[in-house]
C-alpha cells in the first residue's frame, strides 16, 4: 500500500512516507522522526482509505474566508430576518478570527479558547450565533472531505438563560391600551390574538372576515436593517386568528376608507413600524398607565403575546388551540414555551387521581369489582 523510507538532513536522519490515494495518485509526506512514527502514520492512512474515510491533505489548506461566502450563500432558504444575523456574525466575530486559517489547521482546543474568550464579552446568543457560522463552514469542509473531523463541534458553550415573562390582567392591559392613544387598537389586538408584531402589521383589510370574526395571518412584515421586508409568518404557513367579539368594532373602524389590499393599521400604505431605542412608544404608554395604577409590569411589544397566551389557558383552551393560535410548528413547543402557564392543569391531574382512588376504594368496599380492576 506504501513504504517508509529514510533520508538524511542536517539536523539527523529522518523518514518519509509514500502512499497512493484512492484516486492512484501518489502521496508524499516527509519529516518523520521516527520509522515507528512513519509507520504509525502510513498504517491509518491504510486505515482510511480501506474505510473510505481518506481526506486528502492537499483539500485541508483551504481558507475559512475562502469557504465562508460559500456557506453564507447556502443559507438563501432562511427567511431575510434570519439570514441577516448570520451574515453580521461573519463578517464580525468569525472571518475576522478565522477567515485567514486553513481548515487543516484548526484544532478543538483553539475554537474552545475563542468561545470562551467571546463568552466573556459578548452575551449567549452572540456567542452561539458566532459559533454556529463556524461550525456550519467546517460542516461542509468535513462533509466535502477537506477534513477528517469537524474541530468546532464538542465545545462547551454558555447556555441562553430564559429572561422572565410578564403577563398582563385584563385589567392592565385596558389601562396600557388606553395610554397608547392611536395604537389603542393595536395594543389590545396584540394582547387578545397573540399576533406576532409583524404578522400584526401586515395585516389587510382583506384579511378581517368581520362576520366569523377571523383574521388570515398570511403575511408578515419584519424590519431588516433599515428596510420591511414582507414574507410568510414564521411557521412558513397561514393560519386564522379568532377576534373577540368586543374588538371587532374597533378593528372595523380601521378599515373605514380603505380597500380591500390596504394595510389594516396605519395610513394603509406603509407599514407600522416598531420604534426602537429611546422613549419607544409601548414604554411610553406603559409609563402612562403605571402612573394610574403602579403593579402594572414594565412590558414589551412581545409580552403582548405572552399575555394573549395567558388569557387563552386561563379561559380554559386546550394547548391544541392555543398553539393554532401562536402559530407555533407543534404543541410540544408550547408546552415547552409556556409550561409555566400549564402548571395547574398538574393540579387538576392530581385531583382527578384522588377522586379516582376514592371511587375506587368506596366501590370495593361495598363489594363492586375487584382490585385487580380499574
Amino acid at each position: 500500500m506504501g513504504s517508509v523510507e529514510p533520508y538524511e538532513t542536517r539536523s539527523g536522519r529522518r523518514y518519509r512516507v509514500r502512499y497512493r490515494d484512492p484516486d492512484r495518485r501518489s502521496i508524499e509526506r516527509a519529516g518523520f522522526r521516527t520509522k515507528d512514527e512513519a509507520q504509525t502514520y502510513l498504517a491509518e492512512k491504510t486505515v482510511e482509505i480501506k474505510r473510505g474515510e481518506y481526506v486528502d491533505p492537499r483539500t485541508a489548506v483551504v481558507t475559512v474566508g475562502s469557504l465562508g461566502p460559500e456557506w453564507i450563500a447556502g443559507q438563501s432558504h432562511l427567511k431575510p430576518s434570519s439570514l441577516r444575523p448570520l451574515e453580521i456574525a461573519w463578517r464580525i466575530h468569525v472571518e475576522p478570527k478565522w477567515g485567514a486559517r486553513r481548515v487543516g489547521d484548526i484544532r478543538h482546543s483553539q475554537v474552545q479558547a475563542w468561545v470562551t474568550a467571546l463568552a466573556l464579552k459578548k452575551g449567549a446568543t452572540t456567542v452561539l450565533r458566532a459559533h454556529g457560522v463556524l461550525a456550519g463552514i467546517l460542516d461542509v469542509a468535513t462533509r466535502d472531505r477537506r477534513i477528517s473531523s469537524n474541530p468546532a463541534r464538542g465545545v462547551n458553550l454558555p447556555r441562553k438563560t430564559r429572561k422572565p415573562r410578564h403577563y398582563l390582567t385584563v385589567e392592565q392591559i385596558e389601562a396600557v391600551a388606553e395610554a397608547a392613544g392611536e395604537r389603542r387598537a393595536l395594543v389590545l389586538l396584540l394582547a387578545y390574538t397573540g399576533l406576532r408584531w409583524g404578522e400584526a402589521t401586515a395585516l389587510r383589510v382583506r384579511h378581517f372576515d368581520w362576520g366569523r370574526r377571523r383574521l388570515l395571518v398570511e403575511e408578515n412584515a419584519v424590519r431588516v436593517g433599515t428596510a420591511i421586508v414582507v414574507g410568510t409568518p414564521k411557521s412558513h404557513s397561514a393560519r386564522t386568528v379568532p377576534v373577540p367579539r368586543f374588538l371587532v368594532d374597533e378593528l372595523a373602524q380601521l378599515c373605514e376608507g380603505k380597500a380591500r389590499d390596504h394595510l389594516l393599521f396605519g395610513d394603509g400604505i406603509s407599514h407600522v413600524r416598531a420604534v426602537y431605542g429611546r422613549n419607544p412608544w409601548i414604554d411610553v404608554a406603559v409609563r402612562a398607565a403605571q402612573a394610574v395604577d403602579p403593579g402594572i409590569p414594565r412590558v414589551t411589544v412581545h409580552d403582548l403575546r405572552h399575555t394573549a397566551a395567558s388569557l387563552a389557558v386561563s379561559a380554559g383552551a386546550n394547548v391544541k388551540a392555543v398553539q393554532r393560535m401562536l402559530g407555533h410548528a407543534s404543541a410540544s413547543m408550547t408546552l415547552d414555551t409556556y409550561a409555566d402557564l400549564f402548571d395547574d392543569d398538574l393540579d387538576a391531574v392530581s385531583g382527578a387521581l384522588d377522586d379516582l382512588r376514592a371511587r375506587r376504594v368506596v366501590g370495593l368496599l361495598w363489594g363492586e369489582g375487584s382490585a385487580g380492576q380499574v
